[in-house]
């Protein structure tokens, strides 16, 4: 086996990556849209994104494994937040950027990082690549490696190389074979159950409808609208920063299988949407946009919508991105993440690893009190968790 480094994923044949997907990997890792994040130059050098992918070959020079590797020159765009490391770096006079990461550029969600062909040794492969990003660390001085919202089987091994785990937290809503949206509903405690109601029926009052377009039904003169959409959240948000160009979404026409748009229109007239994507029984949310502001819009398109889609659509599991407590208030329950982090400096890693042991102690409360007051009447069954992020499907 041979580990070589890759700066550019169209430089990996399509069809080699895309052969060490599993079926439930979601469409974050697919060739195409990891080439729509830099040929777009979405992720790209210029924007702090340099990618670097990591790649095994065996004796036959077959790809046997891979892992999407980026050179980050700051921690924006992550989702797991390390600002205050490098903040502690920088005032003891340790060169924080550039660093490694590993993920998806801009995309908080759990799944595989490490790629493994089947037929090979998942665990062995995971090792390798493993050493392999420690010892690209040391060869370029960098400070760190960043594994973020990996799987559970991958962090297991990382720590065996003395990579640390994070604990962190999303809200998911979990399909618990909910016949229609009032049998939703009618699972929601009684306060929570009239709000959703009367959200609902605001849309009504106002002549707003709301379509959901999925794969080749989507316009295709609906992504440049799409695109525009998610610069008015920019906009409006003095926090708001854009990582997506225009051509990321042109490109987008090429990947339809995967992508789910909920609209709303008011008479023949677009006026906001989310931009989702959709594989293996999961719908992932992630853009979202108005050009008129409504009152309940926001929840209606983003979530409402989305779970009447996968009631309809026999979909198992929404995760509509990162933070909000308000989507905890509408049925959506917190769940664990992971992510892990190699330090290279002595002191550094020394300071980095106390605050994770308080950062723990301060999610497994957080996750505890989300479940024992969870807003559904009962919890679906696959909220069970034996362990720390590992979820029983």
């Amino acid at each position: 086996m041979k580990a070589e480094v890759v700066s550019g994923i169209a430089k990996i044949p399509r069809l080699e990556w895309n052969a060490l997907l599993a079926p439930g990997d979601s469409p974050f890792l697919d060739w195409d849209w990891l080439c729509a994040m830099e040929q777009s130059e979405s992720a790209v050098p210029d924007t702090g994104w340099g990618p670097h992918h990591i790649v095994v070959r065996d004796g036959a020079g077959e790809l046997a494994a891979a892992c999407p590797v980026y050179l980050k020159s700051h921690s924006m765009g992550e989702f797991v937040f390390d600002h205050g490391w490098s903040d502690a770096a920088e005032r003891a006079g340790i060169r924080y950027f550039p660093k490694l990461l590993v993920g998806v550029p801009f995309t908080p969600h759990t799944g595989q990082r490490f790629l493994v062909r089947p037929g090979y040794d998942r665990a062995e492969l995971i090792e390798a690549l493993g050493q392999a990003l420690i010892a690209l660390c040391g060869r370029n001085r960098l400070s760190s490696v960043h594994v973020n919202f990996c799987a559970q089987d991958e962090a297991a091994v990382l720590s065996g190389l003395g990579f640390m785990e994070r604990l962190g937290y999303q809200y998911h809503w979990r399909n618990a074979d909910y016949s229609s949206f009032d049998d939703y509903l009618a699972h929601l405690k009684s306060k929570r159950r009239y709000a959703v109601r009367h959200e609902r029926a605001a849309l009504d009052g106002q002549q707003i409808v709301i379509r959901v377009f999925t794969g080749d039904d989507i316009p295709d003169d609906l992504l440049p609208a799409m695109y525009a959409l998610y610069q008015t959240t920019i906009d409006k948000l003095y926090w708001g920063r854009q990582y997506l160009t225009s051509k990321f979404f042109e490109m987008m026409l090429a990947f339809k299988r995967h992508l789910c748009l909920v609209c709303a229109f008011k008479g023949d007239r677009l006026i906001a949407g989310t931009f989702n994507l959709q594989k293996a029984g999961v719908m992932y949310g992630r853009y979202w946009g108005a050009f008129r502001e409504h009152k309940f819009l926001h929840f209606n398109v983003c979530y409402y919508a989305a779970i009447e889609h996968c009631i309809n659509e026999g979909l198992h599991r929404f995760e509509p991105g990162a933070g909000g407590e308000y989507k905890w208030l509408r049925g959506f329950d917190p769940a664990f993440t992971r992510s892990m982090h190699f330090i290279a400096n002595a002191s550094l890693k020394k300071a980095v690893q106390a605050f994770l042991v308080r950062e723990r102690r301060q999610v497994e409360k957080w996750i505890e009190v989300g479940r024992e007051q969870s807003q559904l009447k009962a919890p679906p069954p696959s909220n069970v968790e034996q362990e720390p992020g590992g979820e029983v499907e």
